[in-house]
């Protein structure tokens, strides 16, 4: 078996998008702040972060792939948070933004990491944006950076 090392990376030149939907903002601020923190920690220079901000989690996948296809990133974080209602609208959307966001990193073959919440309470989705207990955003953003990191390591695409 042939083991190769993890390329190093440099992240000043890594370009990475943030989509945030607006629907739910007192979760979703948390976590693209926490995001935002997370890759700049890395090393990702401000000018190399764009954020944008959508209706809310159904859009992500379409404001994703316009991400991808005109800023030339090398990835995307997509945060949102659906809660749980009285009807069947919560596993509607849930499942379009999953399909949806799966098949953006396959038909792009560029990486978006999924920091969307979905929870059957308020409270479930406040403690998982919380800096206290992990945020999922922060999270979302090491997955994002693991993932362009293994691109390189394959490809050597990114320097």
């Amino acid at each position: 078996m042939k083991r190769t090392e993890k390329k190093e990376i440099n992240w000043a030149r890594v370009k990475i998008g943030i989509v945030a939907a607006k629907w739910n903002s007192f979760i979703t601020d948390e976590m693209l702040e926490s995001a935002i923190h997370t890759i700049r920690t890395k090393g990702v220079t401000e000018e190399n972060i764009y954020c944008y901000r959508c209706p809310g989690a159904f859009e992500l996948p379409l404001a994703s792939k316009w991400c991808l296809e005109e800023l030339d990133l090398d990835g995307v974080i997509a945060i949102g948070a659906v809660i749980r209602g009285g009807t069947p609208h919560f596993d509607y959307v849930c499942d379009s933004v999953t399909r949806g966001l799966t098949d953006l990193n396959l038909n792009s073959g560029k990486p978006v990491s999924f920091g969307v919440l979905t929870t059957d309470t308020t409270e479930q989705a406040s403690e998982r944006a919380s800096t206290e207990k992990g945020n999922k955003g922060a999270e979302a953003a090491l997955a994002l950076c693991e993932m362009i990191q293994l691109k390189a390591s394959v490809s050597g695409s990114v320097e």
